[in-house]
């Protein structure tokens, strides 16, 4: 069986393939599959519901479970990193890579179920994500900023590039010049593509979002002068500095909106209609024809969460200044 007779696994250049986890929709969530040489590692995992597509996707490509040297966790975001214990319990020889800041919560993940369930609710988290199974210790490694380990001889170079996350590294794969970028490039849905190509906008997903550092994990990318950009939402795009460009123009804009919004019951609405304005503003300019009604539908969750994130920023730094001035 070839990984093409798969619907959910779509192979890439350079041995890559990009699995559609089957998360919230379909062309949503992505996981990769590096094969080098016999061997492979996994690029994200989606959640427990995921492990069954990457098993199958290991198999298609002639690979045993014991060919797995590596699952990499973008970030400990559940449907980045929710189904990392499970998976891990198939694969014999791998190793969980993680960022030294996300490995305490995947190794022992009971404080980031209680943070998932803080923003999704109990029983959202119990039917979306399950029980989360912890990693053994002695399983897990750590990255440090700016450390090259090599899947059977491919090197693969770990960033660290806060701004969506602390505990989020960004991977970058010198045979296909290109990063693994979790979210930190931000969001890249096929339903908005056009004659121009793909469109981004930036995730502010809670709890940990800050834009100056964002901004600065995006711009350090951009200095590898990468040929393409590895999204976890989703798949793989190209035209890197043509992207980025209404990926930071909407970040500003979203900041600025943030920042001049009063600090009351209305201001999660205004910040979820605020944000969508700014998005269908950028689609216009991308050649997008797609009405608000569907941009709303399809940007719903994520809409929702952007404003959470940002409103709890600009709490962390209304508390700063507060603190500042006493």
């Amino acid at each position: 069986m070839t990984s093409t007779s798969l619907p959910f696994v779509q192979p890439i250049a350079h041995g890559i393939r990009v699995i559609d986890t089957g998360f919230h929709r379909d062309v949503f969530d992505a996981a990769y599959l590096i094969v080098e040489n016999g061997r492979a590692a996994f690029v994200d995992t989606g959640t427990n519901d995921s492990v069954p597509r990457l098993l199958a996707a290991l198999e298609a490509a002639g690979l045993a479970p014991a060919a797995v040297d590596f699952v990499i966790a973008t970030h400990v975001h559940l449907d980045h990193a929710g189904g990392v214990g499970l998976l891990m319990t198939h694969l014999p020889n791998a190793q969980l890579v993680v960022h030294p800041q996300g490995a305490p919560h995947l190794i022992e993940p009971s404080r980031l179920m209680a943070g998932a369930r803080a923003v999704y609710g109990d029983e959202e988290v119990a039917r979306t994500y399950g029980d989360v199974i912890g990693v053994p210790a002695e399983r897990v490694l750590r990255t440090d900023d700016g450390m090259t380990m090599a899947l059977a001889g491919r090197p693969l170079q770990f960033l660290d590039t806060p701004g969506h996350a602390r505990h989020h590294h960004c991977i970058w794969d010198a045979r296909s010049r290109g990063f693994f970028t979790g979210d930190t490039f931000g969001l890249s849905y096929r339903e908005f593509d056009t004659a121009q190509g793909a469109w981004a906008m930036p995730t502010t997903t809670p709890v940990q979002f800050e834009p100056e550092a964002l901004r600065n994990s995006i711009e350090r990318m951009l200095a590898y002068a990468p040929e393409c950009m590895y999204l976890t939402h989703y798949g793989r795009v190209a035209d890197v500095p043509r992207l980025a460009n209404p990926l930071l123009t909407q970040l500003d804009a979203m900041v600025a909106l943030a920042l001049a919004l009063p600090d009351d019951d209305k201001r999660h609405t205004a910040l979820m209609d605020g944000f969508i304005a700014i998005h269908m503003r950028s689609l216009s300019e991308h050649g997008s024809t797609l009405p608000e009604a569907r941009v709303r539908e399809l940007l719903a969750l994520d809409n929702e969460l952007n404003a959470q994130g940002i409103a709890v920023w600009l709490n962390r730094k209304k508390t700063r200044s507060a603190g500042a001035r006493a």
